[in-house]
């Protein structure tokens, strides 16, 4: 691999040693995939996937108390995942002993290596880092050396910044470096689609199914989506809200790390069908092929027909303007079916900085009287304990789905169960 001077000092040692073997390691991650050279991070923040004290991840820790005592530091502050546990999240008394003592018992002692590592402040815990009131919002051509899937996807196909799917570890070492190793999604050629996909549905297509259906088709490939800007029309913040939920299920239902949208994504706008590759695919989903996809999710409760206990809305995180309208949603679902507060435990979660900003509206106020819970959890991290997961719990999150026991609904449906009306 191809050094420059400042790289090839720190190979040498002469950065220390910590320094050295982060090099070695990035060196050997990019040669798996055929970077022969590695090129400089220019985003001005990182963000990190790792963010719960496992207490299985003691090599870990100790990695990280090694790189912190040798000042091998990242160069940014970075975001990082969304904290793993939120006393106000209903759990029960045996729940709450293996989240504390089995499971996330390293979180204080974790938070803290973060801190001295570069955590951008101490609520920087969510999974859309990217979102304005958080500050963590990349800019087009920027090199990244983040992770998270939902994260890398919509950094490189609404904000056109580039990142590879990068790994937990690696995330931190590419910053700690500076450096990343050149490949995938940071070449021209990486950015290409492979796959043009028709949206030929009779209505705007819900966001989390029609990532999913793309997703579980292309795989890792790039798609040019098509028809789709008769729905967005412009990347406002309504738009990128969609982009954020389709993002999510196009890299957690397939492995997508790039998407573009024609008329609406930053490339797709500049370059238009020039980011085709030859002999592209063409994927057409209409209604029913929506409907055919829903149909295949697997339902592995234990008891199929069992009442929900439990609703997580946010994975990943909800937007400003999704806590607000969803506030309005389910005033409008409690009036239509006479009930003053949601019939299932419900919980709606956002980013520390997102809660801030939505608890100087009006709205706040509203949401909580409706019995609703707003979290900065990790839904994914609450369904990991195994009496979760034993739980008959709903979601409209096809991330969640596709990683814990949680079982989807559409939007639609989501509300008309939690507020009590009739689940058409």
């Amino acid at each position: 691999m191809q050094l420059n001077e400042e790289l090839q000092a720190v190979l040498d040692g002469k950065k220390g040693a910590a320094r050295q073997k982060v090099l070695k390691t990035m060196m050997r991650y990019g040669q798996l995939f055929g970077a022969e050279n590695m090129v400089r991070v220019s985003g001005q923040y990182n963000h990190l996937v790792t963010s719960f004290g496992l207490k299985a991840l003691a090599p870990v820790y100790n990695l990280l108390d090694r790189l912190i005592a040798e000042s091998a530091v990242s160069e940014q502050k970075f975001s990082a995942d969304p904290r793993p546990l939120d006393p106000n999240v209903p759990s029960s008394f045996l729940q709450n002993i293996i989240f504390n003592y089995f499971m996330y018992s390293k979180q204080d002692e974790y938070e803290e290596q973060l801190k001295k590592l570069g955590l951008l402040n101490k609520d920087a815990f969510t999974c859309t880092c990217y979102m304005d009131e958080v500050g963590n919002v990349p800019q087009e051509g920027e090199i990244l050396s983040w992770s998270e899937s939902s994260a890398v996807v919509y950094a490189n196909s609404v904000s056109g910044a580039r990142c590879n799917r990068n790994s937990g570890i690696i995330d931190l070492m590419g910053s700690i470096l500076g450096y990343v190793p050149c490949f995938g999604l940071l070449t021209d050629e990486g950015r290409k689609a492979a796959w043009i996909v028709e949206i030929r549905t009779s209505k705007k297509p819900e966001a989390q199914l029609l990532g999913s259906a793309i997703g579980m088709k292309v795989m890792e490939d790039v798609p040019y989506i098509v028809g789709l800007d008769k729905w967005l029309c412009t990347l406002d913040e309504d738009a990128k809200t969609y982009l954020k939920d389709f993002g999510a299920a196009t890299a957690s239902n397939g492995a997508v790390g790039l998407y573009h949208v024609e008329g609406i994504t930053p490339e797709a706008v500049r370059q238009g069908r020039e980011l085709l590759k030859e002999n592209v695919k063409t994927y057409v989903i209409d209604d029913a092929e929506l409907e055919r996809v829903y149909k295949s999710y697997p339902v592995i409760w234990k008891k199929k027909d069992a009442t929900p206990k439990l609703c997580f809305m946010g994975c990943p995180h909800m937007s400003l303007n999704q806590l607000i309208t969803w506030t309005k949603n389910v005033e409008q679902g409690l009036k239509t079916s006479g009930k003053k507060k949601v019939v299932i435990p419900t919980v709606f979660t956002a980013a520390p900085d997102v809660i801030k900003k939505f608890e100087q509206t009006e709205y706040a106020s509203r949401l909580k009287a409706t019995g609703v819970i707003l979290s900065y959890i990790c839904p994914l991290m609450y369904m990991n304990n195994p009496l979760s997961e034993k739980m008959p719990v709903i979601t409209s999150s096809n991330k969640l789905r596709t990683y814990t026991s949680a079982r989807y609904y559409t939007d639609d449906e989501i509300l008309a169960q939690i507020t009590g009306g009739a689940l058409k």
